[in-house]
């Protein structure tokens, strides 16, 4: 009897190392699986952050900022952060310029501005890109426009006076460009703006 009991003891003992075995080769199999199967990564479309906060420039500081620039028929106009596409469209529907281009980084803004030229006409003059301003190229303007922040006027400063051709007036609404004066102000409904002209020889101070 006590034989029959060791070797009943001893059958169990085996099944269950055996079992043991098995689990430990099946976890392994589990984790060797889970290490050939590629992780599925979810990717995210970013939006474009702008530098600048959207503010709509009134109607009235629009035309004061095209006065003021002294913009004509002859002129190509780039307005950067152009938001809902006012000042290319009045520039091209009232002064009838040559080309007007609007640089806006949310995309929103560049299908709105879209519209916006297509309801007043003239979208075979304007043009609007959704870009980095400070990836754009605009060497062919004539006229730029701003309303931006301080800090944003004088890391543009250097390429404005780098790229734009002698002559081309820059406007600004209610931020200077530092060390860079103004050739003429005026003030518009409580805000200030400020025109300058490309010079032919820019000095070292203005492009750092």
């Amino acid at each position: 009897m006590q034989l029959r009991r060791m070797l009943i003891l001893l059958v169990a003992g085996i099944s269950a190392a055996s079992l043991s075995v098995a689990g430990c080769t099946n976890q392994q199999g589990n984790v060797q699986a889970d290490a050939q199967t590629p992780a599925t990564t979810t990717q995210f479309q970013e939006t474009p952050k702008a530098d600048v906060p959207y503010v709509p420039t009134s109607q009235e500081v629009v035309n004061a900022m095209l006065q003021l620039a002294q913009v004509s028929k002859n002129d190509v106009v780039y307005d950067l952060g152009s938001g809902d596409g006012r000042i290319p469209i009045t520039a091209a529907q009232k002064y009838g310029v040559r080309r007007a281009v609007g640089v806006e980084i949310n995309p929103e803004l560049v299908q709105e501005s879209k519209a916006n030229a297509q309801k007043a006409g003239v979208s075979d003059r304007v043009t609007f890109q959704q870009q980095d301003l400070f990836q754009t190229q605009f060497d062919d303007a004539t006229v730029v426009t701003l309303y931006l922040l301080p800090d944003v006027n004088l890391r543009l400063r250097p390429k404005l006076l780098q790229e734009l051709k002698p002559g081309t007036r820059i406007v600004s609404h209610a931020f200077d460009m530092g060390e860079w004066k103004p050739q003429k102000t005026v003030q518009v409904q409580g805000s200030t703006l400020y025109l300058w002209v490309v010079p032919e020889q820019v000095p070292n101070n203005l492009l750092q």
